[in-house]
């Protein structure tokens, strides 16, 4: 192993930018649907070799030293993110013949922009380097710093944060509950990287030891939550959930329009199974209404028809406000909205969170005199709704929803789930096809009912479309690129139990404490490796 750890150490040039790039590359096979959490002990132990010999002359001024350690992490970062999200560029080829241009961009160019967040991470942590578990300490702290940031700079997008490596499955999710997505960022990188210990045999034992210990906590953990009966107080809801598998091609086709909406209709009306509940809600995919119905008034008179007494559909659709007193550009959201057995819009609520380049254009008026336009088709540049609230379905039960990727962001989905019972989630994945992107979508959408410890209802246009309880593990679900409903009583009883709740704040002491014990183990080692 030293050897190993010697040759990859005395790496240089382009051999350590690709050593470093197919180590972040092998890492994203821990994500979802590939779930071979394993790549991370390689991936990460490689990392640390590499910092080990991320070294400037001893005559290159402040800059010049941290650029080792910071294009180390950033080779590292683009392999992960480029494997991990190559899926996106499917939304520009849906409109090739006017998006294809962007195609580089999205592939390779979101990809080089979140890398820079890994090439923090390395720089962080080279700054409390050692050769001992003080570095392990170290790198775990510059990651956990870099996750969270990223929740939340530049609008935020923390997908296939390092922490989700460790939470293939109900049991391994159970932790998240009591520190956050923050606090598993930090301990799942302190735990993928303590193999590189085996070269140089410093700290082995107490740093195979403490690794051993989180890991048995961690599994302890779940099978004790898991085996707690989960709090009810002897309501529910029955729900169907409407999967309607709608090409993106014909989707806002006015020719195709009316039959689609009778998809919409003629799945939601089926006949419980036998045996089964008739549905209080119904639940439609993001955008899955074709039109708007400001223009379409005899679409709520067949929605009314549809409805039974005490029915309730909420629905994606865009929703349009007219300007002030007739006067100035129309606004456009992207929402979800109730509607009643009368056929009347009794709520909405909209997307508060919009894509950036998808659903509005950062720096619009800057970057149109570039001609620089949305990446992925859409009818207008939407405006984000101004807050989010729970919709009260007929019996009292409510439901707080989140338009597409807004799931995705732990410290959104909490700011409101005190006063709710259901978490509803419903998107449109069809853009990005049957690639690892929908199953990383739904298995972060789970994470958030095991935070929460609130059950999670979702509607996915071509998948991924289930029903989650409050500890993670799926009731139903449907699989991706097919049509179907799924019907399914949803037991509720305010927030499961989550200890510490499972907040930023959790895991952010967290984070602390790793920070710390990393500088100060490696404090007086420092000045050898500089």
């Amino acid at each position: 192993m030293e050897r190993l750890a010697g040759r990859i150490i005395l790496l240089w040039g382009w051999r350590r930018a690709l050593t470093a790039f197919l180590a972040g590359a092998l890492a994203t096979f821990a994500q979802a649907p590939y779930d071979f959490f394993a790549a991370c002990f390689v991936s990460f132990p490689v990392l640390v070799w590499l910092l080990d010999g991320a070294a400037a002359p001893a005559s290159a001024g402040p800059l010049r030293r941290m650029l080792p350690s910071f294009a180390t992490g950033w080779w590292f970062g683009f392999g992960y993110f480029l494997a991990g999200l190559w899926w996106i560029g499917g939304a520009v080829l849906v409109e090739a013949d006017s998006f294809g241009w962007a195609l580089p961009l999205a592939v390779m160019g979101i990809p080089a922009l979140l890398a820079f967040f890994y090439g923090f991470a390395c720089l962080v942590a080279r700054l409390a380097w050692s050769n001992g578990i003080g570095r392990i300490f170290a790198l775990a702290f510059g990651f956990g710093l870099a996750e969270w940031l990223r929740m939340f700079l530049f609008t935020g997008f923390p997908w296939n944060a390092i922490g989700y490596a460790v939470m293939p499955v109900p049991l391994l999710m159970q932790s998240v509950s009591v520190i956050g997505l923050v606090g598993m960022n930090a301990l799942a990188v302190f735990v993928f990287a303590m193999p590189a210990l085996l070269a140089g045999q410093r700290h082995l034992k107490a740093g195979l030891a403490l690794a051993v210990l989180l890991v048995a906590a961690h599994v302890g953990f779940g099978y004790w939550r898991l085996s707690v009966p989960v709090k009810a107080d002897g309501r529910s809801v029955a729900v169907r959930i409407v999967q309607p598998n709608i090409d993106l091609s014909e989707k806002w086709d006015a020719g195709v329009r009316d039959r689609i909406f009778r998809t919409m209709l003629d799945l939601s009306g089926q006949p419980p199974e036998s045996g089964g509940a008739k549905p209080e809600l119904i639940l439609w995919p993001e955008t899955s209404v074709p039109f708007y119905f400001t223009e379409r008034p005899d679409a709520l008179v067949a929605l009314g028809d549809l409805l039974d007494r005490g029915q309730m559909l909420i629905a994606g659709a865009m929703r349009g406000e007219a300007g002030i007193s007739g006067k100035g550009e129309a606004r456009y959201y992207n929402s979800v909205v109730a509607i009643n057995d009368a056929g009347e819009i009794v709520d909405a609520v909209d997307k508060v969170h919009l894509v950036p380049f998808g659903e509005y254009i950062p720096f619009a008026d800057l970057l149109g005199r570039f001609g620089l336009e949305q990446l992925v088709a859409g009818p207008m540049n939407l405006a984000p709704g101004n807050e989010r609230h729970a919709i009260s379905l007929p019996g009292g039960v409510r439901t707080l929803p989140f338009i597409c990727y807004e799931i995705i962001f732990p410290d959104l989905v909490a700011v409101d789930v005190a006063s709710t019972d259901i978490i509803v989630n419903v998107t449109n994945d069809a853009w990005f096809g049957d690639t690892p992107g929908p199953y990383q979508h739904f298995r972060q959408a789970q994470i958030r009912a095991v935070e929460t410890g609130l059950p999670l209802v979702r509607a996915a246009n071509t998948g991924i479309s289930g029903v989650v309880d409050q500890r993670g593990r799926i009731v139903d679900a449907l699989s991706v690129n097919t049509r179907g409903t799924i019907d399914a009583t949803v037991p509720i009883g305010g927030h499961d139990a989550t200890l510490l709740g499972g907040n930023r704040f959790n895991g952010l002491v967290i984070l602390f404490f790793v920070g710390a014990l990393g500088v100060g183990m490696g404090f007086g080692q420092r000045q050898r490796l500089n």
